[in-house]
């Protein structure tokens, strides 16, 4: 009986994991990536002689990336992503000893950052691990491969010039290959999970290039000075400790730069990229846009639906912001339930027509509350008030924000989920939504007009 019962919480907790929330095509990817590590290794584990001196330097490398873990945990992860440089410790492995440990030395470098770091997800964890180990696998098949066609040996550095250069070119590419190879199934995974990511942002934007070129730099010198004496690992430890400090310092200085809920910029970051853009903007005589957007009845939701809920509403409309706008402008949090937009290079109609696109989208979200039914869909809509920057003119920012303001006050007071634009030159107004109608009879004195059309430019009355 008491068996049947532990079973039975088993599978009741198996079927609880949040892999199976994930869709369907990814969870098969998952599992054939960890299927095919298991494999690998299995078929590599059958050919490999292990040695006494194999089983030390292994020792050795691991000892340093074990350090490097521990260096980790005052500052843990962010979003499930560690900025570190493991794979100073970890090429090494896969050039100088057979591909089983390549394959393996993932395997404990994740499983003691889920232990001594944060705790994330066991699937995350477990195809992490076994993306890695495939992609050192590939690049220790690919050293050792290369390195037998030239003649040359893959324990020690050749003693001729000509012979040494080939040889560390080999150390390059297999670097190299295990990069791209871990870069495609990791890009993958983030965009099965989470289709609006910017992988621009994660991993082709100049900071994250700069830490994986370092990286491999940084190994290749490691490998080179270990084939030759494995005892320089001692003294390459602290160099490579204050390389882990600086691109630490580099995380800790773009943490500071944005709003932890969200990943958005800060309100104190966002306006001063906003000063340096406004200020751009009128010397170069370039039109710009300001735009803020506050969430409807958003105490509403918190009240009715908790504030996780709130909470995942918030990060809901980040990732539509991140995924509508465009490269060059700047969203941020600007306090509460309020968000700020800065469009460079934008014309007032080109402004207009990018805050409707967001409210129409953000207004389409399905956004679910966990429930005995299965959940309910919260409708979440914003109100957007715009204010447009014509070329040639002469503001402060600050008037562009106290117009934008009145503009989303405008917005709120006419029924919400619109958007209401000013123009701080031409005196043109705008409003669109499903509010529009009546946002245009109003400033009509209650009279219908053509503003009965989804969006009206109109001269501003009495403003």
């Amino acid at each position: 009986m008491g068996l049947a019962r532990r079973l039975t919480r088993r599978f009741a907790t198996v079927s609880d994991w949040a892999l199976w929330q994930l869709p369907r095509w990814l969870i098969v990817f998952l599992l054939v990536v960890v299927a095919a590590d298991l494999a690998a290794i299995a078929v590599a584990a059958s050919v490999t002689t292990i040695t006494t001196g194999n089983l030390a330097l292994f020792g050795l490398l691991l000892g340093c990336t074990a350090v490097a873990v521990e260096l980790s945990k005052k500052n843990g992860e962010q979003g499930g992503v560690m900025k570190d440089v493991h794979g100073v410790w970890e090429l090494p492995v896969a050039i100088l000893l057979p591909p089983l440990y390549a394959l393996i030395v993932p395997i404990a470098r994740v499983a003691l950052t889920q232990l001594r770091v944060r705790h994330a997800p066991p699937h995350r964890r477990v195809f992490t691990a076994a993306a890695v180990g495939l992609s050192y696998g590939a690049a220790s098949l690919t050293f050792h491969g290369l390195a037998g066609l030239a003649g040359l040996p893959t324990r020690d550095v050749p003693g001729t010039l000509g012979h040494a250069t080939v040889w560390t070119l080999l150390v390059l590419l297999s670097a190299l290959v295990k990069l791209v190879l871990n870069k495609a199934m990791i890009m993958t995974a983030i965009k099965g999970t989470n289709p609006s990511a910017s992988l621009r942002q994660t991993q082709f934007a100049r900071e994250p290039i700069y830490n994986d070129t370092a990286e491999i730099g940084i190994g290749a010198l490691v490998t080179y000075g270990v084939a030759g004496n494995p005892l320089l690992v001692l003294a390459a430890l602290p160099v490579v400790t204050l390389l882990q400090r600086s691109l630490r310092h580099a995380q800790l200085v773009t943490d500071s730069r944005a709003d932890s809920k969200t990943g958005l910029l800060n309100a104190a970051t966002w306006e001063r990229e906003a000063i340096m853009e406004v200020t751009r903007a009128v010397r170069t005589s370039s039109p710009l846009a300001i735009a803020l957007l506050d969430i409807d009845k958003f105490k509403v939701i918190n009240d009715t639906y908790g504030h996780l809920v709130g909470d995942q509403v918030l990060k809901e409309i980040a990732r539509t912001l991140n995924s509508m706008l465009r490269e060059y402008d700047v969203a941020g949090r600007f306090g509460g339930e309020e968000f700020s937009l800065l469009l460079p290079q934008t014309r007032a109609v080109d402004a207009f027509r990018i805050a409707e696109r967001v409210r129409a989208n953000i207004a389409a979200l399905s956004v679910i509350a966990p429930g005995e039914t299965g959940g309910e869909r919260v409708h979440v809509t914003v109100s957007i008030g715009v204010a447009a920057l014509d070329s040639g003119s002469r503001r402060e920012l600050t008037e562009l924000m106290a117009a934008a303001d009145a503009a989303l006050y405008r917005a709120k007071a006419s029924g919400r989920d619109q958007v209401q634009m000013i123009s701080t030159t031409r005196g043109l107004s705008a409003v669109s939504g499903p509010g529009a109608a009546g946002a245009a009879r109003a400033a009509n004195g209650g009279q219908a007009d053509h503003a009965d059309a989804p969006s009206v430019f109109r001269r501003a009355q009495n403003s």
